[in-house]
């Protein structure tokens, strides 16, 4: 999840001021660079726990000055950090392209926004995906061998899902259409619109209950609609299961220790440091 080569392939024309920048900012292999990390993954926490506070009108009323300089002083912090990142990037471009890279810029954005849209800042939360660094400082390259095979799950199922997902739009147009017959456009049921939002919400299973039918038709079918959905939650389960376990055997696997990936399927030990997978 590091962005550049290792040290040993910078530039040659480097300053050692930023060969040593590098090191610290993204050498998670050092005692530097997991310190770095460490003290940025708290700072994270912290200011997305002070934009949640600032979001509750007791605190904010009691505390607001104090939350909205916390929240300046971590955006100046990040904003410096981002472009010491790219200061000290071998690739600048490629690292503000990858996915940290956007995330970083985007964790800083709201509060400059917020000069000119009040209300912004609260899209400062988004600064919580930076946390995934932690799996980077901790060196649990295991866990990301593990999201890869969920992501590849996600991608070889979508056109079953998007198919899906179809088919589940037209019966609530239609079974919402019925329920709008049925009620008689009272109880709730005031346009076809409103009474396909119910069957979607009655078919999830979510059952919000704000609208609910009356007359005894209605609820017959209604019945049909909520015994419906049970079986339609079970379908994408079992879409993205099957695919789950087919991306699991076909996934290379990868080294908890050193990080490397691409190992063969079968293989015992990482290639490169030797540890057992």
């Amino acid at each position: 999840m590091a962005i550049g080569p290792s040290i040993e392939s910078l530039p040659a024309d480097w300053p050692a001021w930023r060969r040593n920048l590098h090191v610290v900012i993204f050498g998670h292999h050092t005692p530097a660079g997991k310190a770095f990390d460490v003290a940025l993954i708290i700072s994270i926490v912290l200011s997305v726990i002070a934009v949640m506070l600032d979001s509750v009108s007791s605190i904010r009323d009691a505390y607001g000055p104090a939350l909205h300089a916390l929240e300046w002083m971590f955006t100046i912090v990040f904003t410096i950090e981002y472009g010491l990142r790219l200061i000290c990037a071998p690739r600048p471009g490629a690292y503000a392209r990858s996915f940290f890279g956007v995330v970083d810029l985007a964790s800083i954005l709201p509060t400059y926004v917020s000069l000119i849209l009040p209300g912004s800042q609260y899209f400062q939360v988004i600064r919580v995906l930076r946390v995934l660094r932690v799996f980077r400082v901790l060196k649990l390259a295991e866990y990301i061998g593990e999201a890869d095979v969920l992501l590849n799950a996600l991608v070889r199922s979508r056109r079953k899902l998007s198919i899906f997902i179809a088919t589940v739009l037209v019966l609530a147009v239609i079974l919402g259409c019925a329920m709008y017959i049925v009620e008689g456009g009272t109880h709730g049921y005031t346009s076809i619109p409103q009474s396909i939002y119910w069957t979607i919400v009655t078919i999830t299973t979510v059952g919000y209950g704000d609208i609910a039918p009356v007359t005894p038709l209605g609820q017959a079918l209604a019945s049909v609609i909520m015994l419906l959905g049970y079986a339609i939650v079970a379908v994408p389960t079992g879409i993205v299961t099957v695919e789950l376990t087919r991306s699991a055997k076909q996934t290379p696997r990868t080294c908890g220790g050193c990080g490397a990936a691409e190992h063969d399927t079968d293989a015992g030990f990482c290639k490169l440091c030797g540890v057992r997978l």
